[in-house]
């Protein structure tokens, strides 16, 4: 796979939720982080998504907001 974004994230899927149009998938990292993706529920069944496999998170953002208390 080669792709111009910087920020790619091999995981596995963790638990995938799927809605009458949307699905969330959750994406567990190395180390124990979780990245949850919202995609169409069509796109989740077309990438064969389920639980334990390997799959890469894709970021990009232009924007990256912070916050703190």
């Amino acid at each position: 796979m080669k792709i111009s974004a910087r920020n790619v994230l091999k995981g596995t899927v963790k638990s995938v939720t799927h809605g009458a149009v949307n699905s969330e998938v959750v994406v567990q990292l190395p180390g124990g982080a979780e990245v949850v993706s919202i995609i169409t529920r069509t796109s989740a069944e077309n990438l064969g998504l389920a639980v334990g496999k390997e799959v890469y998170a894709v970021v990009k953002a232009s924007n990256v907001m912070l916050a703190t208390d």
